[in-house]
C-alpha cells in the first residue's frame, strides 16, 4: 500500500493521469472565451451604414435601402418574391404601394413590429433601426417593380 486511496476507497483502482484535468481546464477556458467572443460580437452589433442624405440620387437612397435589408435578420423571414414566415418583399410592395404614407408607414412596422396584418405571424421590433434607416429601408421595398400587366 502506498498511502494514496481512490476516493471510493478502493485502492487498487489506477489514477487518473494528471495531464486529463489539465486538458479540462484548457477545454473550459477556450468555451469561455468562445462564448466571449460571440458575446461581444452581439453586444457590438453591426457597424450601421452610412444614410444618404434625402438630397442623394433616388438609386443611391434605393441601393442602401437594399444594403440594409441584406445586412438585417429581414432575409430571414421574408423572400423577394417567395413567402417564407412573413410574406415576400414583392406582395408587400404590391399590397401597400397606392397608399400615400406607405414609406412612413412600413418605415414604423419596421421599427415596432407588427402582428395579424399577413396572418398569425408576429414580425419582432427593429428598434436599433433609426427613423432614416428604416426608411431607406421601406423605400427600397417599395421600389420594386409592380405585377406584371402584360398579358401571355
Amino acid at each position: 500500500m502506498d498511502g494514496h486511496l481512490h476516493p471510493d476507497g478502493d485502492e487498487d483502482a489506477p489514477r487518473r493521469p494528471r495531464w486529463l484535468g489539465w486538458a479540462l481546464v484548457v477545454f473550459m477556458l477556450l468555451v469561455a472565451l468562445g462564448v466571449f467572443n460571440i458575446g461581444w460580437r452581439i453586444m457590438r452589433g453591426a457597424v450601421p451604414a452610412p444614410v444618404p442624405a434625402a438630397s442623394a440620387p433616388a438609386d443611391a437612397r434605393i441601393a442602401a435601402g437594399k444594403a440594409l435589408v441584406e445586412g438585417s435578420d429581414c432575409m430571414r423571414c421574408h423572400g423577394l418574391a417567395r413567402h417564407y414566415v412573413g410574406p415576400a418583399y414583392q406582395q408587400i410592395a404590391d399590397r401597400y404601394r397606392d397608399r400615400a404614407d406607405a414609406a412612413e408607414y412600413l418605415a414604423r412596422r419596421i421599427r415596432e413590429g407588427g402582428a395579424g396584418e399577413w396572418g398569425r405571424a408576429i414580425m419582432p421590433r427593429h428598434p436599433q433601426l433609426t427613423e432614416a434607416q428604416s426608411l431607406l429601408m421601406a423605400g427600397w421595398l417599395l421600389s420594386l417593380p409592380g405585377p406584371s400587366t402584360s398579358a401571355p
